[in-house]
């Protein structure tokens, strides 16, 4: 990494002096006008991933939500991202949900949020994929050698689940390596409902009737599934034509010990108190798609040990976010050593090699 990466993790505290949301503005104003930096090493072949039909230098992700809007995707896949998704993004721009809507949980290294989907919009986004590809700085798959999917989600009103979603994977295909179809978010109502059997087989099947040429699929699911919702939609999801699944979003539950002035506040929680149940319900999901779906697995990665241990109860790749907002860019570099180091020490030559070693 050169030093500008270096710099900006050492603002990263001064910006959690700031009010979140401001805070994260100001993160990604700073990625967009280039003062970051990018990687400049090389991945490791041993973290090599092969999934979904596609190549990934490294199975460490950036997942949905820090950047809603692509203002910053190319600075971003240029850290040592093996994937970076952009969104979620809905047909029509919309504010989301009042302010604050943001909190941080510093002593217990998690996020409430409600932020409610706000995005500029659909027509603004591909408008950005637009412009950076006709500067050249980036195509599928090609910006520092990071895949970028492109998430997606419905408006708060006025939404046509089985209209909205395939208009939407039509409009990022051109650009998206995979797309994410966002059915768990807690602050959109209504949305989970969307994971239910009929209603996801609805939006797949509408899918894959309008849009016949696409990206791999993959369905984000909440970590709050009962053992039959999850079963249901992994069998959808195969049934339907999806790639694979994310698990997990944010929860609406709270883990015993959850402390601090914003403990009670409504939202998903997201970060370090998510890692224990949203890696026990990726372990079910592997043990139900036997092979079938890549898995992605999401919630409270803070080490190379916890990206071991997602890969070792299934998942193929691994995302994060709160932890990656706390500690700033230098924790890709971070993360990526300690997994060759814990991969090493448990005997993995590959992340191949660990993916499902738990099942």
């Amino acid at each position: 990494m050169i030093d500008r990466v270096r710099l900006a993790s050492g603002l990263t505290p001064l910006l959690r002096l700031m009010d979140a949301e401001r805070a994260h503005a100001l993160a990604l104003r700073a990625l967009a006008a280039g003062l970051v930096g990018q990687s400049c090493q090389p991945d490791d072949p041993a973290l090599a991933v092969r999934a979904m039909g596609l190549s990934f230098s490294n199975p460490i992700g950036l997942a949905a939500g820090f950047d809603k809007n692509a203002v910053a995707l190319v600075p971003l896949m240029r850290l040592g991202f093996g994937c970076v998704e952009a969104g979620t993004v809905t047909l029509r721009p919309q504010p989301g949900n009042p302010r604050p809507r943001l909190f941080r949980l510093p002593q217990h290294r998690a996020v409430i949020n409600r932020l409610g989907f706000n995005n500029d919009g659909i027509e603004a986004y591909i408008a950005r994929l637009k412009a950076i590809a006709g500067q050249g700085a980036w195509r599928p798959g090609q910006a520092g050698g990071a895949r970028f999917g492109a998430n997606i989600g419905i408006n708060k009103d006025g939404a046509d689940p089985e209209r909205d979603y395939p208009a939407l994977v039509a409009a990022v295909t051109p650009f998206a390596d995979y797309v994410t179809i966002n059915v768990s978010s807690p602050n959109t109502p209504g949305l989970r409902d969307l994971q239910g059997e009929a209603r996801l087989r609805g939006i797949l099947q509408a899918i894959v009737d309008t849009v016949p040429v696409r990206p791999p699929l993959v369905v984000k699911l909440a970590p709050d599934l009962s053992d039959a919702g999850l079963q249901a939609v992994v069998e959808t999801a195969i049934a339907y034509g999806a790639a694979g699944l994310i698990i997990a979003n944010t929860t609406i539950s709270r883990p015993a010990g959850l402390g601090g002035l914003n403990a009670l506040q409504v939202g998903g929680l997201s970060g370090a108190p998510l890692f224990e149940r949203s890696t026990a319900v990726l372990r079910k999901a592997a043990k139900l798609a036997s092979g079938r779906l890549t898995l992605i697995g999401c919630g409270g990665v803070r080490t190379g040990a916890d990206v071991l241990a997602k890969l070792r109860a299934g998942a193929s790749l691994v995302q994060l976010y709160t932890e990656f907002a706390y500690a700033g860019p230098v924790l890709i570099a971070r993360l990526k050593a300690e997994l060759l180091t814990a991969m090493g020490q448990a005997g993995f030559a590959s992340v191949a090699d660990a993916t499902g070693a738990d099942i």
